[in-house]
C-alpha cells in the first residue's frame, strides 16, 4: 500500500489546511464569544475524530486504532473533514483556495487507489 512521497506530503498538507478551513468557518459563521469557541472547537473536534476513529492495522497509521471502525466509515470521516475544510475556505470568501483544495483532495485520492481499495475491503 505504498504511496508516493509527494502524495503523502500533499495529504498531510491537506489535513492541516482542512483544520485551518474549519477554524476559519467557525470564526466567520458565528459572532461574539461563540466565534472564539467555534474557531477553536471545530478544528479540535476534527483532529480528535481523525486521531480516534481508525481502521485496525492501517499501515498509514502505524497499525494503531484507538476506536476501530470499518474502512468505509473511515473514508467518509476523512472526506467530511477534508471537504469540510475546503468548504470552510469557500464559505469564508476564499473561494479560489476552497476550489483548489477540493481539486487537490481529488488528486490525492486518485493517486491512492490502492489505499481506497484496502479501506473498502476492511
Amino acid at each position: 500500500m505504498g504511496n508516493a512521497w509527494w502524495n503523502l506530503t500533499l495529504r498531510f498538507l491537506l489535513e492541516l489546511a482542512a483544520l485551518l478551513g474549519l477554524g476559519m468557518a467557525g470564526w466567520s459563521l458565528s459572532a461574539g464569544f461563540w466565534r472564539w469557541i467555534l474557531a477553536a472547537a471545530l478544528p479540535l473536534l476534527a483532529a480528535m475524530l481523525w486521531g480516534t476513529f481508525a481502521v485496525r492495522d492501517d499501515p498509514s497509521r502505524s497499525g494503531g486504532a484507538p476506536v476501530p471502525v470499518p474502512g468505509a466509515l473511515r473514508l467518509v470521516l476523512e472526506l467530511v473533514i477534508l471537504c469540510g475544510g475546503a468548504a470552510g475556505f469557500y464559505l469564508t470568501g476564499h473561494a479560489a483556495i476552497g476550489i483548489v483544495m477540493a481539486l487537490l483532495i481529488a488528486l490525492s485520492y486518485a493517486f491512492s487507489v490502492d489505499r481506497l481499495g484496502w479501506l473498502l475491503r476492511q
